[in-house]
């Protein structure tokens, strides 16, 4: 019993811990796509990734690499509902006029992204090199149609922000709480922006008879949820039924995580000390991110090159990925935040300027999860997927070294400031 208490204890520590969590995570996508690119391990990890696992009696058949994204990441999804639903009722996101900066730029953070994406492939697709309207892939030198590549305009509007705020925890040790409340902020929008911009753009609707199941379910949810004693075993048969209304109908179903997510109570009741949504959050955390966003990670990034050289950096994709994330992202926050502040008579947090947040915002340009799970919704063509979340693995990595660099450059700041 110690030793598990022991084992539960040092992984909820480190699940807490955004530093921690977010360079495990990043371990694992380092490590898929060497895997996946090594001689020795390619041929075993792509026969691991595509051996299929099916359910008996249903049309639930997935090879293991899309069981971590389609099972495994409803685990994250959940958490994210759970936190969205507390930020929503108690948190940062209670009080939306206190809230309109952040939650604005979030907007504007997701709409700059994309812009810069489609004009950066159309500069390729018209001047580059190839036949006009397509552009070269440098892994294969086949051409792709400017109108196919394009499909990629959501994957770099994403936040990660396990990421983000582990870049903070490990660069901004003396900024005042003011900047990580606003970029929590930020980025909770920017997560539910991302929800329902994959329920929107990437599900094919099916019959409207699983659309029913799923009002059940979420009914069933929102009561079992709100009893005095919760019968766990209900719940858990619930949320798997969920699961499989949501991949019937056609709907990305991680996205039932967050629908139940959003159907638990974020107040306390019957005397409880913390809110049901805050306390289960906090017990699923080490499941998201120790289990289901590592092995994501993994299969996510561990997509096989035919060459795996620097000229894949020249792929119109990859570059359009990096520039709409490591320029647009920061462009469309700070954008957004001096319009809606100098012309929109909207105030920053006490004691903030416009200009301190835009380490934050270049952090913001992490994008990873929620962008490697669109590019894989957002193109048939593999190789073209394969570029893409090879371009959001690149484009991180980017905006955590200079979101890093002038994090700490403005911690010394502000410590040199105090001591004055």
């Amino acid at each position: 019993m110690g030793v598990r208490r022991g084992f539960w204890g040092t992984a909820r520590h480190i699940a807490a811990s955004d530093r921690l969590s977010g360079l495990i995570m990043l371990g694992f996508a380092l490590i898929g796509l060497i895997l996946a690119n090594l001689p020795a391990t390619a041929h075993l990890f792509e026969a691991v990734a595509e051996t299929h696992i099916a359910v008996p009696h249903t049309n639930l058949d997935l090879p293991i690499g899309h069981w971590a994204q389609d099972g495994l990441l409803t685990i994250f999804f959940l958490t994210v509902g759970l936190d969205l639903k507390q930020e929503l009722t108690t948190g940062s996101l209670a009080n939306p006029k206190a809230a309109a900066v952040p939650m604005l730029c979030a907007v504007g953070g997701m709409i700059a992204p994309p812009i810069l994406f489609v004009v950066v492939t159309f500069l390729f697709a018209a001047y580059g090199p190839g036949d006009p309207g397509s552009v070269i892939l440098p892994t294969t030198g086949g051409m792709i149609p400017f109108a196919e590549t394009v499909h990629g305009w959501a994957v770099p509007t994403a936040t990660d922000i396990a990421f983000s705020l582990a870049v903070l925890a490990l660069f901004a040790k003396g900024l005042p709480g003011s900047i990580r409340a606003f970029l929590m902020t930020l980025a909770t929008v920017d997560d539910l922006l991302a929800i329902i911009l994959i329920a929107v753009f990437f599900s094919s609707v099916n019959a409207w008879y699983w659309f029913a199941g799923i009002a059940v379910c979420a009914a069933a949810w929102a009561v079992l949820v709100r009893m005095r004693r919760v019968p766990w075993i209900a719940v858990a048969v619930v949320g798997v039924l969920a699961w499989v209304m949501m991949f019937e109908a056609g709907i990305h179903p991680t996205l039932a995580g967050v629908l139940v997510g959003l159907l638990t109570p974020a107040r306390e009741r019957f005397g409880e000390a913390t809110p049901r949504a805050e306390r289960y959050a906090d017990k699923l955390q080490p499941f998201s991110a120790l289990l289901a966003l590592p092995i994501f990670a993994l299969f996510a990034t561990g997509v096989h090159f035919e060459a795996l050289t620097p000229e894949l950096l020249l792929s119109p994709v990859v570059i359009g990925i990096i520039v709409a994330l490591v320029v647009g992202k920061p462009l469309g926050i700070m954008t957004t935040a001096w319009l809606s502040t100098h012309l929109g008579g909207l105030r920053m947090a006490e004691g903030l300027r416009v200009r301190d947040m835009f380490p934050a915002a270049c952090a913001c340009g992490i994008g990873f999860t929620v962008s490697f799970l669109i590019a894989s919704l957002a193109y048939t063509n593999m190789e073209l997927s394969a570029e893409a979340r090879f371009g959001v693995l690149m484009a991180s990595l980017i905006a955590a070294a200079v979101s890093g660099v002038l994090l700490s450059r403005q911690s010394q700041r502000y410590a040199a400031r105090q001591t004055a």
